[in-house]
């Protein structure tokens, strides 16, 4: 994603206010006592959370409201409904997960009994960005401690009616020994990430990724990097492309374009390439009306920053022919955050628009030669975070899969893939590094350690200097 509150955090000094270390070694020392291990306490936390957001809804639901203007359902959508989901399946699975798988034993280590075990890290740090600011916090802590972790978790400022919401909410609802939220800018996060952490989970940018990971190379400290970039749609002609333009509406136009995965940019059959155009722009208007800026399901930028930052792409040299939407009068409200959802035709491929992440409700649409001219177009560029690829035929969406890496890819839709819970979300690349949702979660906020269990008796000898020859054949067959 573009930007977070994180913008300079390696010349920014930490904040004096913030006693992050005694923050940290408060739950190290709860984490000492063990509480944290058991399946009970695990399971406590996560329903916890989840009557957060039973309980706590409508405050949510406005907070949402007040920062990005969210419509409800993009609430439910975005953050509370898939949240909600992600904890009634952590609960469900976790004492399951917790016990040791069992492996075999090779001969030469035989008898005994070999497993793996899993076990918490200890304490995490989560640093959450602002587009979706409830989820995005919560989903990480809620692995964290799906594993028996302590865990702080950082809020965006640049949501503060979230950030404040989560403060006033979080401490109800899971044991405030093992769980603490931080607020504050930049500084803050600084102070937090001068500290040494068992794990440090963060979304947002890939330039405040690679700050994030340096911070943590100081103390060894494992990552999990929730970064973005450009995730490219591509439309085959075969496709329909009249469902195809609808789903790409949504998903790029959700959260007024303000989504990680987000298609970035389409790629579009170059004889079908007008039709979708045309699709596209009959789409925008049944989703939104005539003015968008009056639906009640269009939300708006998060500041006036990103939004001039939005204008500049559209207002930059080689931007395309606007076709919907755009800087023109009525595409722009003053004071309200508001940019109307934009599509533009054939932008310089080299220019800002398709430089950089766009996060924003601006599509730019290329046409392309075929599955291959897709392909090439998109292995010039970073790896995304997530791929679409919209086909009435298999063979231009399994050519375009063979011929890419991507964090996720979906197929004939757009989005959706971070829904099942059994599907671990994350990049690879520039776009991010390790994994979460379900197990996945689990797994990332784990130690699987390695345990061999031998008895006694018998005791192999032969393993035992002084080796003799009748060793080195009985070994010898042993390891063939």
């Amino acid at each position: 994603m573009t930007d977070t509150a994180m913008t300079d955090t390696a010349t920014t000094d930490p904040d004096p206010a913030l006693d992050a270390n005694g923050i940290v070694q408060k739950l190290r020392a709860t984490f000492a006592t063990g509480v944290t291990r058991p399946a009970a306490w695990r399971r406590e936390q996560l329903e916890g959370l989840y009557r957060l957001f039973v309980e706590g809804e409508e405050e949510l639901v406005e907070a949402l409201r007040l920062d990005l203007g969210r419509p409800r359902l993009e609430a439910f959508v975005g953050d509370i409904g898939h949240a909600k989901g992600e904890l009634r399946y952590l609960a469900k699975h976790v004492e399951r997960w917790m016990k040791p798988t069992k492996v075999k034993v090779p001969a030469l280590a035989a008898p005994g009994r070999a497993a793996i075990q899993p076990e918490p890290l200890g304490v995490a740090l989560v640093i959450a960005p602002w587009n979706y600011p409830i989820q995005l916090l919560l989903e990480p802590m809620a692995a964290a401690l799906a594993a028996g972790n302590c865990v702080v978790g950082k809020p965006s400022e640049l949501a503060p009616a979230c950030s404040a919401a989560i403060v006033r909410l979080v401490p109800r609802y899971v044991d405030g020994d093992a769980v603490t939220i931080v607020e504050g800018g930049v500084a803050a996060t600084t102070a937090l990430l001068d500290e040494r952490w068992d794990h440090i989970f963060f979304t947002g940018s890939t330039n405040v990724g690679r700050v994030v990971a340096e911070a943590a190379a100081k103390h060894l400290t494992p990552t999990t990097l929730e970064l973005g970039g450009k995730s490219p749609c591509y439309v085959h002609s075969s496709a329909d492309l009249g469902v195809a333009a609808r789903r790409i509406v949504w998903g790029k136009f959700l959260n007024a374009g303000q989504t990680c995965i987000a298609p970035d940019y389409v790629l579009v059959d170059r004889a079908v390439r007008d039709d979708l155009v045309a699709e596209l722009k009959d789409k925008v208007h049944d989703a939104f009306g005539a003015d968008p800026a009056r639906s009640d399901s269009y939300g708006r930028i998060v500041n006036e920053r990103h939004l001039g930052r939005l204008r500049g792409l559209l207002d930059a040299e080689g931007s395309g022919a606007v076709v919907t939407g755009g800087p023109a009068p009525g595409g722009v409200a003053g004071g309200d955050r508001y940019l109307a959802p934009t599509v533009v035709v054939e932008p310089d491929p080299g220019g800002p628009l398709m430089s950089e992440e766009i996060f924003g409700p601006i599509l730019p649409v290329l046409a392309v030669d075929g599955p291959q001219g897709a392909i090439d177009f998109v292995n010039a560029r970073p790896k995304p975070l997530a791929l679409y690829a919209f086909s009435g035929e298999d063979e231009p969406v399994d050519a375009v899969l063979a011929g890419t890496s991507s964090g996720g890819v979906c197929v004939n839709q757009t989005l959706m893939h971070l829904l099942p819970p059994e599907l671990p979300f994350g990049g690879v690349g520039d776009s991010g590094d390790g994994a979460y949702h379900g197990k996945a979660g689990f797994d990332r906020f784990s130690h699987h350690k390695s345990v061999l269990r031998k008895p006694t008796r018998p005791d192999l000898k032969l393993l035992y200097p002084p080796y003799s020859k009748l060793a080195e054949k009985l070994v010898s067959k042993l390891l063939r």
